[in-house]
């Protein structure tokens, strides 16, 4: 794979820097506000974002993000629901903020781009210049941290949020299912995704959210690098 010219993966890593980071914050924020002290008892409730890095999810979303989309995850925020004042609908937002950031984030770089594509501006540079690919990057990496932490598996957000409207058997027995198997299944998701040769099962699931999302958020279709 050859790799693209520095100020891109420059651009790359400045996006995911703040994709993550402020993705997994909102969820310990959001937890604590609701009364549950697990987040602030590990430390997680900081804008010290490095912090809120996972290893093997960061090096994903540099890889799938130099291939196509950037998905990936960050270090899993610890919660306790039965901590929070209304356990389900607490968990659910502290859950819902996650994604509700990455949309934040990317909506942000959509307004700045549309004001510097508005006044013609050269810093753009059609896109092939350091401000366009951190804008551009900006939009694209949040939206596919977004809809691919939404897929309902584990350790993806989803399947917290699925779970949530589940009657407490089931939801048991759900977790233990995205416990123990969930991850492997996320995994082979992805690696088939990138392994083959015509579109994936993968892009093809969360690639039209994405596009519709970004066309709707910048006025242009998504650029293909």
């Amino acid at each position: 794979m050859e790799l693209p010219p520095p100020q891109t993966i420059l651009a790359i890593a400045i996006v995911i820097f703040f994709a993550i980071g402020l993705h997994e914050y909102a969820h310990a924020k959001f937890a604590d506000v609701a009364g549950d002290p697990t987040p602030r008892y590990y430390g997680r409730v900081t804008l010290n974002l490095t912090k809120h890095f996972d290893p093997i999810g960061t090096l994903m979303i540099i890889f799938t993000s130099l291939t196509g989309f950037g998905i990936g995850w960050g270090k899993p925020v610890p919660m306790d629901p039965r901590k929070m004042r209304n356990p389900r609908w607490d968990h659910f937002a502290a859950v819902a903020a996650g994604p509700i950031s990455n949309i934040l984030q990317a909506t942000v770089y959509a307004l700045i781009l549309r004001l510097l594509l508005r006044s013609d501006s050269e810093l753009l540079q059609a896109g092939s210049g350091f401000i366009g690919q951190l804008l551009l990057y900006g939009v694209m990496i949040n939206l596919a941290l977004c809809f691919f932490n939404l897929i309902p598996l584990g350790p993806l957000d989803g399947h917290w949020l699925a779970g949530s409207f589940m009657p407490e058997p089931v939801q048991i027995r759900w977790y233990m299912f995205n416990r123990t198997y969930g991850t492997f299944l996320l995994l082979g998701l992805v690696l088939l995704g990138q392994m083959g040769q015509g579109r994936s099962l993968l892009s093809m699931i969360i690639g039209p959210p994405i596009n519709a999302t970004f066309r709707f958020l910048t006025g242009i279709p998504m650029p293909i690098y």
